[in-house]
């Protein structure tokens, strides 16, 4: 299954690249990403700012292979970013771009108009996110309550605030951040969370739901009367709307799915909703993630989600959907922008 990139956050494991080998990967992800072609050496030493003989790059390029962050392209010993390699930029070496004034008060504008209901809101963020980053914008409200708990884990983020994890059939997750009107240490959080597991897993989401606000087991001692109302209180029933898209004629012009056939198994995925329904939920809520590669079914395996899991009591996400070589820093910027506007609408 995909695991969404967050920029900043660093996994175990990951390299730490000298300046020669970020200078490069660098390059060659800016020449890949302008013209969909494999890049060899001697393209990167002419093309872009390297100081560096063909040769040296050469050299580079073959560290990056070993390093799985670069693979050959198709029949050529060019090489292409790899999927772990795109995960790495986004973690260790994205800085999400800053928007510039007119298009933060373009996005503003048109949601504001578009606060009828929910499912007009979330058309047009679709349509913003497609019009904006040029791929296809996507937006939903989703329904969980007939997802099983099968995991939860509960970490605190500070006195009053804490993050609780629930784990879903079908591998997916939805995460809830708490907001604690009484501070609690790590060390009240710990046997709150073996009861909740105890009272709560191997439920239906909307059984679930109802336990936190009235199970009187949540309610023995302090600290977990203080959880379970945060948790009540942060989740609540919501609307639900299909999964809605737009920009399909964007993909259609991209080099990726140029090919006769290549571009119907991505539309085919969107109608039926599901994997991207749940991926675009699970995630950190309040935080843009990315997921490349989509590796839930082959039809995605060329594209990337970036996805703005809604915070707050609204349970629905915003995201994009477009090729393996976006422009990341570009379209986490506008993502992060409207579904932070989404959320503030909601909660309005």
């Amino acid at each position: 299954m995909s695991n969404p990139a967050f920029p900043g956050r660093l996994q175990p494991g990951d390299p730490e690249l000298s300046e020669r080998q970020r200078d490069v990967f660098a390059a060659l992800l800016t020449l890949h990403g302008r013209a969909a072609r494999a890049v060899g050496s001697g393209r990167l030493a002419q093309e872009s700012s390297l100081r560096m003989s063909s040769a040296s790059v050469r050299a580079v390029l073959g560290e990056l292979e070993d390093l799985g962050l670069l693979e050959r392209g198709r029949g050529s010993s060019a090489r292409v970013p790899s999927s772990t390699g795109y995960e790495y930029f986004v973690r260790a070496l994205l800085e999400p771009a800053v928007l510039p004034p007119h298009v933060i008060a373009a996005i503003d504008a048109q949601l504001t108009q578009s606060t009828r209901d929910v499912e007009s809101l979330f058309h047009e963020a679709s349509r913003l996110l497609a019009s904006v980053t040029g791929q296809l914008g996507l937006a939903l409200a989703s329904s969980l309550d007939d997802e099983r708990l099968v995991g939860l884990d509960l970490e605190p983020l500070g006195e009053r605030r804490a993050m609780l994890v629930l784990g879903l059939g079908g591998h997916s997750t939805r995460t809830l951040l708490l907001e604690l009107d009484t501070p609690l240490e790590r060390a009240d959080l710990e046997p709150v969370q073996a009861v909740l597991r105890e009272r709560l897993l191997g439920h239906l989401l909307g059984e679930v739901r109802a336990r936190l606000a009235q199970d009187p087991a949540l309610a023995r001692t302090t600290a977990l009367r203080i959880v379970a109302r945060a948790a009540a209180s942060s989740w609540t029933r919501t609307a639900q709307t299909p999964l809605l898209s737009a920009g399909a004629g964007h993909m259609a012009g991209q080099p990726e799915f140029a090919a006769a056939g290549s571009l119907g198994p991505v539309l085919e995925v969107l109608d039926n909703g599901d994997p991207l329904n749940r991926l675009m939920v699970s995630g950190i809520e309040g935080h843009v993630g990315v997921r490349v590669g989509v590796d839930e079914t082959h039809a995605l395996s060329a594209c990337s989600l970036v996805s703005f899991p809604l915070p707050g009591a609204f349970l629905g996400a915003v995201g994009v959907l477009g090729p393996r070589r976006m422009d990341y820093a570009f379209t986490l910027a506008v993502v992060d922008r409207v579904g932070t506007r989404v959320a503030d609408l909601l909660s309005a």
